[in-house]
């Protein structure tokens, strides 16, 4: 088992061969995870809690004029709607940079291995690999990345449409 310092360093390592495109790419997936871990977080808490609230403010407005309490109950519904896709445009919006950082990755590793080849030719495979195991690394995880986050939006999108919609029949 590796100790705690041990494990930083290891990544340490795996981060700095893939150059400052890696380190960005860390930085944006952290972020859509901070992003993704939080609409989770309000569905399964936050979300129960502002229904049992609509559902409350619809019991004082379905006493009124059918034509009335409809257009309430769409606004009701929206409300809802609107609120629980709060975050889903910015977990999208990092999905689709993501890949970009690891074709700017791929373009700086492949740089450093055009580097090898103007000062030392063809002949020197250490020096060319290098910038070829950079330009894989943040393009793998550049694309690793995005795929994770396309999946969790996809999927957060589907519940919370889930949700709304059974949040209209309890409506009626």
């Amino acid at each position: 088992m590796l100790s705690p310092a041990e494990t930083i360093d290891i990544a340490r390592a795996f981060m700095d061969k893939g150059g400052p495109a890696l380190w960005a790419i860390f930085a944006v997936s952290f972020a859509m995870w901070a992003m993704i871990l939080e609409r989770y977080w309000y569905l399964y808490s936050a979300y129960p809690r502002q229904l049992t609230t609509i559902k409350r403010e619809w019991q004082h407005y379905r006493r009124r004029p059918a034509k009335v309490a409809k257009r309430l109950r769409g606004r009701l519904l929206e409300q809802l709607s609107l609120s629980a896709c709060a975050g889903l445009g910015g977990i999208r919006g990092t999905s689709k940079v993501l890949p970009l950082l690891g074709l700017l990755g791929t373009v700086f590793g492949m740089i450093d291995t055009f580097d090898v080849i103007a000062v030392f030719g063809n002949g020197n495979a250490r020096g060319l690999a290098g910038g070829i195991s950079e330009a894989l690394l943040t393009t793998m995880a550049g694309l690793v990345t995005a795929l994770s986050g396309l999946y969790f939006s996809s999927d957060l999108h589907e519940r919370i449409r889930i949700l709304v919609d059974l949040a209209a029949d309890e409506l009626e």
